[in-house]
């Protein structure tokens, strides 16, 4: 019996922006292309699909999301897009908004949305980071989502692991990375 739950492969359609895109790398050091295997170690066999693109907005992935729900048909959907909005200084009424029809369109496909809190520099000041910050718990309660931990908090305290704009991590963050996503989606998945 344990043998045939091995072979069942779920299917986890990621989609994002640079932070998950492998942004200046080869696409396989990416954390989404290591994150099967980190899995596997917890027993979990998952397919994952990334279709994250550096610069992406929320407005954009909701543009994409139902063309890869059809083509794709995925049992989990994580999203982790608004960093983008955040900096352009996006209304978080918007962001909000465009994350909450994602969910929708990603339940009424039978499939599971995943949240993935996103934070932004204080760039617009103290009050739209925390209103920014303050939309994904929202969003997650109202919606029944799961909220997974935002990495990049932990990855931009190690400047060894941070490209030199501040803002993505690079190549070699990436195994952290895929083990800290792991570790969070064993728990929901």
């Amino acid at each position: 019996m344990a043998s045939s739950s091995l072979a069942y492969s779920t299917t986890l359609l990621i989609i994002g922006d640079s932070l998950s895109a492998g942004y200046r790398m080869p696409v396989e050091k990416s954390w989404p292309v290591l994150l099967p295997q980190k899995l596997q170690q917890q027993n979990k066999e998952v397919n994952v699909i990334n279709a994250s693109i550096s610069g992406d907005t929320s407005g954009n992935g909701l543009a994409r999301l139902p063309a890869l729900l059809q083509q794709h048909q995925p049992d989990y959907v994580l999203i982790e897009l608004g960093a983008n909005d955040g900096l352009r200084g996006f209304s978080p009424n918007i962001i909000s908004q465009n994350l909450a029809t994602m969910i929708d369109l990603i339940k009424k496909q039978n499939a599971q949305p995943l949240l993935m809190q996103i934070r932004v520099p204080t760039n617009y000041g103290q009050r739209y980071s925390n209103a920014f910050s303050g939309l994904y718990p929202k969003l997650s309660e109202q919606k029944e989502v799961p909220l997974l931990p935002f990495f990049l908090e932990h990855v931009i305290t190690q400047p060894e692991w941070m490209m030199s704009d501040g803002l993505h991590p690079k190549a070699a963050a990436q195994p952290w990375i895929a083990e800290f996503v792991a570790e969070a989606l064993s728990k929901v998945i």
